[in-house]
């Protein structure tokens, strides 16, 4: 699924092309999911903003269409016709011709329509903790949300309350640059500021690289992002720890595939 990089990379591709930009009409696929992008034809595109991992889409009649990209969810511009294949699940004609496709293959992407700032009807989106590349994201905060539960520091980065954006990939690589073990489930105030700084460094290396592909991420353009060559942890079980050279390991922490160091990560 793409994290906040990979839609942090779409979103800055995304908005000069659709920046002002009046929707002339839109098809959307005949189920909950994505039927609501029909509900914006004639609205003129005012903003392109990131909410963690959703792209939200300003509008200047008041409202906000907001996109979730799901598992294998990606966007591209097109010719203003009809949809380029039968995997194309949402599709806005704009009015210099182009046309903006919302291509699903396992349709776990969603499209919302909503007043804008309102998100009572997506609680996921609602519930959100702060940014971690804004200044509400502090090393005293992360520590005081991650002490509000018991559950294993990797669990609580993976329920985007106590920061926003976070999924496996870089969930394991802060755990990794901050040297905490993803099973605990208390840390300090200083691995939390250890924690805070890994998290930040992690995600601009990313966006800097466009991203991390290894199946379906892509971005607007259609290329891969370039930041697996720079993945410490995630991906490399087996391989030397870069930092104490022990052999990477894996294991499941709550349903989720993990990867750490067992020397420096204890």
């Amino acid at each position: 699924m793409p994290e906040l990089p990979e839609v942090e990379t779409i979103r800055r591709q995304l908005e000069p092309r659709l920046l002002r930009r009046r929707i002339t009409e839109a098809a959307g696929h005949p189920s909950e999911k994505f039927l609501p992008a029909r509900e914006v034809t004639g609205a003129t595109v005012e903003g392109v903003d990131r909410r963690g991992k959703y792209l939200i889409i300003a509008l200047g009649d008041g409202r906000e269409m907001v996109l979730h990209l799901g598992m294998t969810g990606r966007l591209q511009f097109a010719a203003a016709a009809p949809p380029s294949d039968r995997y194309v699940r949402a599709w806005w004609g704009l009015d210099d011709g182009a046309a903006l496709e919302l291509h699903d293959v396992r349709r776990f992407g969603r499209v919302r329509v909503v007043p804008a700032g309102c998100y009572d009807t997506i609680p996921t989106l609602a519930q959100l903790g702060p940014e971690p590349l804004g200044e509400g994201f502090s090393p005293e905060g992360l520590w005081a949300a991650l002490r509000r539960s018991r559950r294993k520091v990797k669990t609580q980065l993976l329920s985007q309350r106590p920061v926003a954006g976070l999924g496996n990939i870089y969930a394991d690589e802060a755990l990794w640059r901050s040297g905490i073990n993803p099973a605990k489930r208390r840390i300090t105030r200083a691995e939390a500021a250890a924690l805070h700084a890994a998290i930040g460094d992690v995600l601009r290396q990313a966006i800097f690289h466009r991203g991390t592909t290894f199946r379906d991420y892509r971005t607007l353009l259609g290329s891969g992002g370039d930041n697996f060559a720079h993945l410490d942890c995630y991906g490399r079980r087996g391989e030397p720890c870069r930092r104490c050279g022990c052999e990477l390991r894996s294991r499941p922490i709550d349903a989720r595939t993990t990867t750490y160091c067992p020397g420096c990560q204890r």
